[in-house]
């Protein structure tokens, strides 16, 4: 099944200083109903989209639409743009399955945080024992066979770092007790248990958490201050923040490396946060 991503940018604006911009994605199949158009590769799109005979656009099943018409206009600005497109229609990789953001793990889910682990690890020096970030930040599913680099720009979109932060274990558990009583995120490193919104058990590296002990934790900047609710800076004995790594990069990093490898991106839920009813 085709797809594209379609962004919706709100612009609400008072005056030029109080203006904020707010973003929405969603996919959705394209059926072509209209024009019999689909999403285009870097090699068809002539056949994909259609073409351009002077002012008048010429639709994939041969419809001819007038230059005023709202076909063609928009068909002259998704034309324009393949040239400048043509870098995130790259194949990167690929995937032996399709993987969505399904609660409170998934194959994609864990994907991203242990590659996060990982990467904190690396950039840090430090062992990183736990790892949280946000499902919010988690966009677009990962397709089945060839992934295409706006496939992962349009999974990643959001700007946020990544940061090493040490915090004891009484404190862990605080955050974890708060996600099972409300909506857990992204977990990694982790095996949790919770039964009625309470927690049962929690174990790190195979071992119960120990309050005591001091745990180092990667997460991103968005949940250090109340990002969707969590405020992972709290109480944390140090902190380490890596403006200059962001989520999108260490994922890049990690899938030309499999791809350098030979190796098709393939991951699976290993029950780290299970929801007894």
């Amino acid at each position: 099944m085709k797809r594209i991503l379609f962004t919706i940018a709100i612009l609400a604006s008072g005056c030029m200083a109080a203006s904020a911009q707010e973003y929405n994605w969603s996919s959705v199949d394209m059926d072509g109903s209209r024009t019999g158009c689909s999403a285009p590769s870097k090699e068809n799109v002539a056949v994909a989209i259609g073409t351009m005979d002077g002012k008048t656009y010429v639709a994939p099943n041969g419809t001819r639409h007038k230059k005023r018409s709202a076909a063609a206009k928009t068909a002259k600005v998704v034309l324009n743009a393949q040239p400048k497109m043509a870098r995130v229609k790259d194949v990167v990789a690929h995937s032996t399955g399709s993987w969505d953001k399904g609660y409170p793990e998934s194959e994609l889910s864990n994907w991203l945080i242990d590659i996060m682990i990982a990467k904190t690890e690396a950039i840090s020096g430090k062992p990183v024992h736990m790892g949280v970030t946000n499902f919010g930040g988690i966009r677009a599913d990962m397709p089945q066979g060839d992934v295409i680099l706006d496939d992962l720009l349009s999974m990643f979109p959001f700007k946020n770092y990544l940061v090493y932060l040490e915090h004891k274990g009484s404190t862990i558990r605080r955050i974890i007790e708060g996600m099972a009583a409300t909506r857990f995120q992204v977990l990694g490193g982790v095996r949790v248990v919770v039964k009625d919104g309470k927690v049962e058990s929690i174990e790190i590296g195979g071992e119960p958490l120990d309050d005591d002990k001091v745990y180092g934790v990667t997460t991103v900047s968005f949940l250090l201050h109340g990002g969707d609710g969590l405020y992972m800076a709290d109480d944390a004995l140090s902190m380490t923040e890596y403006h200059d790594v962001n989520v999108i990069d260490a994922v890049l990093e990690h899938v030309a490396a499999e791809t350098a490898a030979g190796r098709s991106l393939e991951y699976k839920k290993d029950g780290r946060v299970t929801i007894i009813m």
